[in-house]
């Protein structure tokens, strides 16, 4: 008992020599501790502001990733620039990684070698521009409001119709626009596609459907340019090595 009233006692002393008032409850349950003065900046209403690992999508531009809603803007306000835009850039990678070496084993990615081709990359970063962001625009808005919905038969149809139709018309106009370019002939463009669009068409369906079944189902109308784009930097190598391929 006199332990206890001395532990009591000394700490009533030490309370009172660093200047802490104990704080007794007058109300029942639990109340907020006595030596919380103000809030922490992290939990004020302005967090976002505070704190860039803290960023509030509703309070601060561009969400928990900066530029991301600046880019869902743009893809509202100006779809079809902005798309054109993102496969320029997805054309430009594409190409470009499929032209660059890797230095730690002096080996080229795939078969390309040799120092880059500025002219050929132009071509394709402007074929990503010019066509490959709009017509996407256009055909996909068009397959959306012809078969809506996500379930598995509006979903299986789109990727149908995208890799039995769409494709094949695609890889016709990426030849016939590589040929134009090069000063090639009609007769020449006409046997490059017959040469290599069965090639270029049997790659489509390694990769796309697959591609397709969770952008139909899951990908939002006006994200399928850029989820396509990320996915087709990988599948644009292909095509620029294809399509620099001479033909026969």
């Amino acid at each position: 008992m006199k332990l206890f009233s001395t532990i009591v006692v000394s700490s009533c002393l030490a309370t009172q020599a660093f200047g802490v008032t104990p704080v007794v409850s007058k109300t029942k349950g639990l109340t907020k501790p006595a030596l919380v003065t103000h809030k922490s900046p992290l939990r004020q209403k302005h967090a976002a502001d505070v704190s860039p690992l803290f960023r509030d999508p509703t309070i601060t531009r561009g969400g928990a990733i900066p530029g991301v809603q600046a880019y869902s803007d743009a893809l509202e306000k100006n779809p079809i620039t902005t798309k054109a835009l993102t496969s320029l850039v997805g054309w430009f990678l594409g190409d470009l990684l499929a032209q660059v070496e890797l230095p730690r084993h002096s080996i080229q990615l795939f078969i390309a070698g040799g120092p880059v081709d500025y002219k050929r990359l132009a071509t394709l970063s402007f074929f990503g521009f010019i066509y490959h962001g709009p017509s996407g625009h256009y055909f996909y808005n068009w397959l959306d409001t012809q078969i809506p919905g996500t379930d598995a038969t509006p979903v299986f149809t789109k990727v149908a119709i995208d890799q039995l139709f769409w494709c094949p018309i695609f890889m016709s106009v990426f030849f016939t626009y590589l040929g134009l370019v090069n000063g090639d002939s009609l007769s020449a463009i006409g046997s490059k596609i017959k040469n290599d669009l069965l090639t270029a068409c049997q790659g489509s369906w390694k990769v796309w459907p697959a591609v397709h079944i969770i952008n139909f189902k899951f990908v939002s109308n006006k994200w399928r340019i850029p989820y396509i784009n990320a996915v087709q930097i990988a599948f644009n190598m292909f095509l620029s090595l294809l399509g620099s391929k001479k033909g026969a």
